[in-house]
């Protein structure tokens, strides 16, 4: 398969899009977690119970197509191989839980994958939507009308008093996780995210890795995500993340500003050993290729890489995890070929760039 196909069939649409304040932020997610009255909680349930409830989902889809939501394909997990369930893993559409420990788990898919909708996973819905740059409000809109017309044909275990109530308690209330990933380089290499995330994190947010809980922040990405889901509104758990996002986009800004005057010649070296390294290895690890294609993003923000797409960064981040590799490589790779199918796919991605703006 050549790189241009693998590309249109690999990454989500909205990739290609530039959302606000996208030269930082890369991403902004909205997740709802829900589940059906009169129905055992996923950490409990029965086979039976687990199958009911993805036809009750089948039947809400052949009964009517919202015109806002558009038309949604769902996914049995029990029909993909496991490197397709990979895949869709290091998309951020789906969660490892739904493909190691659901039983009966699917997941429902818009054609430009902004939608996600995962079922049977810790809880018996899960409604996803990603935007690309800041976009948190248009996300939650949308999550809320999907949410909308679920709920006119399934009744959904509320409590008055507690609000959505959620396997883990920690979702309880409004059942909402925003999160936006944004890329740091600036605040890493002036070394002010060491004091950054303390002080995040006592706003009542998180800050993780690019795949959440657990994963390290490769490639100077972070994630960052409201913690708080009872007690506040939805409107207001949005309206604060973003709030918080916006003070650090401008300290993102404020570093590279300092960078390019005070280590202006080191900067730009930096950029182009990395631009070297990515245009010509022919091995490459993960962790390597993550803070190269990082400092390669930071050279074409401050205009000293004028060839290269502003995407790069987000379509190589997803492109050179293990799934995509083995996908595109057409079956399983030992690690040292995956590191050299890493290598040649970023030769080559950089070069598909190179010929266009030429």
């Amino acid at each position: 398969m050549s790189l241009e196909k693998f590309l249109q069939n690999a990454l989500s649409s909205w990739m290609n899009h530039e959302g606000p304040e996208s030269d930082i932020v890369l991403s902004s997610r909205v997740r709802l977690a829900r589940n059906f009255k009169d129905y055992t909680f996923p950490t409990l349930f029965s086979h039976e119970e687990a199958k009911s409830i993805l036809e009750l989902i089948k039947k809400r889809l052949e009964s009517e197509v919202n015109s806002e939501i558009g038309q949604l394909e769902m996914i049995e997990m029990e029909q993909l191989q496991a490197l397709e369930k990979r895949v869709l893993v290091e998309k951020h559409l789906i969660s490892p839980k739904l493909v190691d420990e659901s039983t009966h788990g699917a997941c429902l898919l818009s054609d430009d994958e902004v939608i996600s909708v995962m079922i049977n996973e810790e809880d018996h819905v899960r409604i996803q939507c990603l935007m690309s740059g800041l976009q948190l409000e248009k996300a939650l809109q949308l999550a809320n009308i999907l949410d909308d017309w679920l709920e006119e044909a399934i009744d959904y275990a509320y409590d008055e008093e507690r609000g959505y109530l959620t396997s883990c308690p920690t979702n309880v209330g409004t059942g909402l996780r925003a999160s936006v990933m944004m890329h740091l380089p600036g605040l890493v290499l002036t070394q002010q995210i060491n004091k950054i995330i303390p002080a995040i994190n006592q706003l009542g947010l998180v800050v993780r890795g690019m795949y959440g809980e657990g994963s390290q922040a490769l490639g100077n990405i972070f994630q960052i995500s409201n913690q708080i889901t009872l007690g506040k509104s939805e409107k207001d758990i949005v309206e604060d993340l973003t709030s918080v996002v916006q003070q650090i986009i401008a300290q993102e800004r404020a570093a590279r500003e300092a960078l390019v005057k005070t280590s202006n010649i080191q900067l730009e070296d930096r950029v182009f050993r990395s631009y070297g390294i990515l245009s010509n290895a022919r091995i490459i690890e993960t962790k390597e290729a993550s803070t190269c294609i990082s400092d390669v993003r930071l050279g074409i923000d401050l205009g000293y890489i004028q060839n290269i797409s502003e995407s790069i960064l987000n379509e190589l981040m997803i492109l050179t995890q293990p799934g995509f590799l083995q996908k595109y490589a057409g079956g399983p790779l030992r690690p040292y070929e995956r590191d050299m199918r890493r290598a040649a796919l970023i030769r080559e991605r950089l070069n598909l760039d190179t010929k266009e703006h030429s």
